[in-house]
């Protein structure tokens, strides 16, 4: 059965549909969830930006866990008339689809955060079309992308109200990020170290330690944004702006650094970590000293 769906899908292959595809795909790609939550910290609401990099971190652990544990081979690593396409982005194995996870976590987030018909439609449709493309492009079995489907929701409808309501309690809050952050930078150094050591199959733990980095990073930040920044997102619609595009080129620096640095589990594990403290703390710290005008500056605090 599974099969007779991807050679389905490698019949209706051409071109342009690759083309199309590929650009369908890339909704479930980290990129486009780092620069939503960048968003949502900088210039909309940090409460629904720590609810939503909560609810995406907890549903890709429980992803990344699976593939560790299963380590399920690709369409396109087994079946010889299976062609895999952007396989550049299927790192990892197959079972369950990061990318469905992701998509099926962030877009339903932005359901339950909104909770407007229109914008759970749209969301539902995206959610959908990564879960497509993933088997057109043959990196995906129709069951690897059912259980991201599965995971993905459920996570975000057994989670986000939760993480919601904690970001309301300030010593909670304080307590939570400041314990997950310090676990998960323990443990994306650990598996770095284990990698880098042959301990431990890179293949399942390398996306694994990016997360955890991430994670570290970004938790540890928010710990401290809570006790000592307390910026707000407020300001004018042309401050927002140069505060997002500013924010952004130094994340694109950041990430290039893998190309200057080299693609060891060290550099992983900074670039990962400096990413998620940037977005969480050390952005709006810097950016409260910025001035833009006589008395104005990029973040102010409340």
């Amino acid at each position: 059965m599974q099969l007779t769906i991807m050679e389905f899908f490698q019949r209706m292959s051409s071109p342009f549909l690759d083309v199309l595809v590929e650009l369908m795909t890339m909704l479930g790609e980290e990129t486009i969830f780092i620069l939503a939550v960048a968003f949502f910290l900088w210039c909309a609401s940090k409460k629904k930006g720590f609810a939503i990099f909560s609810t995406l971190f907890a549903s890709l652990i429980g992803m990344s866990v699976l593939k560790a544990l299963v380590k399920a081979p690709r369409p396109f690593q087994v079946i010889a008339q299976i062609e895999g396409k952007r396989i550049e982005t299927a790192t990892g194995y197959s079972f369950p689809s990061g990318h469905t996870t992701g998509a099926a976590s962030f877009y339903s987030s932005l359901a339950v955060t909104y909770r407007k018909r229109w914008l759970s439609i749209v969301c539902a449709v995206l959610i959908l079309l990564v879960a497509l493309s993933r088997m057109y492009l043959g990196v995906h079995w129709p069951l690897d992308v059912f259980a991201g489907l599965a995971l993905g929701i459920t996570v975000t409808f057994v989670a986000y109200t939760w993480f919601s309501t904690l970001y309301d309690k300030p010593e909670a809050l304080y307590t939570f990020s400041l314990v997950v952050g310090a676990i998960s930078a323990a443990v994306a150094v650990l598996l770095a170290l284990l990698i880098e050591l042959e301990a431990i199959d890179p293949v399942g733990f390398t996306d694994p330690m990016k997360l955890f980095s991430l994670a570290g990073g970004g938790y540890l930040g928010f710990a401290w944004e809570q006790r000592h920044i307390k910026y707000t997102t407020d300001g004018k619609t042309g401050t927002k702006i140069l505060r997002f595009v500013l924010g952004v080129i130094v994340l694109l620096v950041i990430q290039a650094l893998k190309t200057i640095l080299g693609d060891h589990m060290a550099v992983g594990v900074f670039r990962y970590g400096i990413t998620g403290l940037w977005a969480t703390a050390l952005y709006p710290y810097l950016g409260s000293r910025i001035r833009i005008g006589k008395t104005s500056h990029l973040f102010e605090r409340s």
